[in-house]
């Protein structure tokens, strides 16, 4: 179909990338339907025609009103929080909200759809191990209320993809740069609070290595896999594989300041953890981190983009790169909220 003559829905359109990619879509001239809670936030939703539906993924009806006429689907709306007081709600809206809006897109006869979901359903990776699209990883290694609900959704999503779904799946890996300072932009926001010197912490002396995306990126990887994406398959947007002491050190050379820092013992860590979660479920209040992150992020996560870079077209940007665009815009942001 030609650009420019799609309608398009977007879940999770009011999110961290969702934002960016309803801002791309509007560029390239399509009309943007926007599932949204009452309570989130549109700033930067202001467009003719970008059109917000208020409703969730547990109300069918909201679904089909906002679904109507697109020919197109982004779903990146997830709960993607650190902890729940009802572990419940991370099934309920990564699992059963996820199949109700797939019961939607096949009762519209939808002609493609993009489905966001997380390089945790692939799981760690060994020492010496660079993982791709093949890995999956099996529910008694999930460490969290999040990932073991991404990981169910995602195999329910490729059971649709059977039954005829138009289905392509993206697992994203750890994403940064500009954008709405939610929970779902949390690697942003570490690189803030370390900028500030108010994050010193390096867990397991740094060591880990992740896998940073750049959010531009992400975004323009979700519209390639819409374009050229194959049915049925799974592609991996991610960036460099780096420790978090090489991060620090790129906001160290960018910045032109020494950072202090101190290095936390996984033991120091995963006890504090225990602490937090304690301190959520007795008082209520929010938890810093809980035991399952802790676990999460003293793992390896070492990926590909290979893939994606090959069959769409996929394009990485350098993380120095994308680290110095991404200080010079939080130093813009300080400033005016100066």
């Amino acid at each position: 179909m030609a650009e420019g003559l799609n309608k398009v829905l977007v879940t999770g359109g009011t999110g961290y990338i969702g934002t960016r990619l309803v801002t791309e879509l509007v560029q390239r001239g399509h009309t943007v339907h926007v599932l949204r809670r009452p309570t989130s936030n549109t700033e930067g939703l202001e467009h003719e025609r970008i059109h917000l539906f208020p409703g969730d993924l547990m109300d069918g009806e909201s679904l089909r009103k906002a679904g109507e006429g697109c020919t197109q689907v982004y779903h990146l709306a997830a709960y993607a929080k650190n902890w729940a007081k009802d572990s419940k709600a991370f099934y309920q809206n990564n699992v059963e909200g996820l199949c109700h809006l797939w019961e939607m897109a096949k009762a519209l006869a939808v002609e493609r759809v993009v489905f966001t979901s997380s390089i945790v359903t692939c799981g760690p990776t060994e020492p010496g191990v660079v993982g791709d699209e093949e890995r999956h990883c099996p529910m008694p290694r999930c460490y969290t209320d999040y990932q073991a609900s991404k990981t169910i959704g995602e195999q329910r999503s490729c059971e649709y993809a059977g039954q005829g779904l138009p289905l392509i799946v993206v697992n994203p890996t750890r994403v940064y740069g500009p954008g709405k300072m939610s929970e779902g932009n949390s690697v942003t926001r570490m690189i803030d609070l370390y900028d500030r010197g108010k994050f010193p912490f390096l867990l397991n002396q740094g060591l880990n290595v992740g896998n940073y995306a750049f959010v531009e990126d992400v975004v323009r990887g979700l519209v390639l896999a819409m374009e050229k994406g194959k049915i049925g398959e799974r592609y991996i947007l991610g960036g460099e594989n780096v420790s978090l002491k090489t991060l620090f050190n790129l906001i160290d050379e960018w910045s032109g300041k020494n950072h202090l820092r101190w290095s936390i013992p996984p033991k120091v860590a995963l006890f504090y953890s225990r602490l937090e979660l304690k301190k959520a479920e007795w008082l209520g209040l929010y938890p810093l981190v809980t035991p399952g992150w802790a676990e999460t992020f003293l793992q390896d996560w070492v990926y590909s983009s290979g893939k994606a870079e090959r069959e769409l077209g996929y394009k990485i940007t350098p993380l120095k790169e994308g680290i110095r665009v991404t200080l010079e815009w939080l130093r813009q942001l300080r400033k005016r909220a100066a």
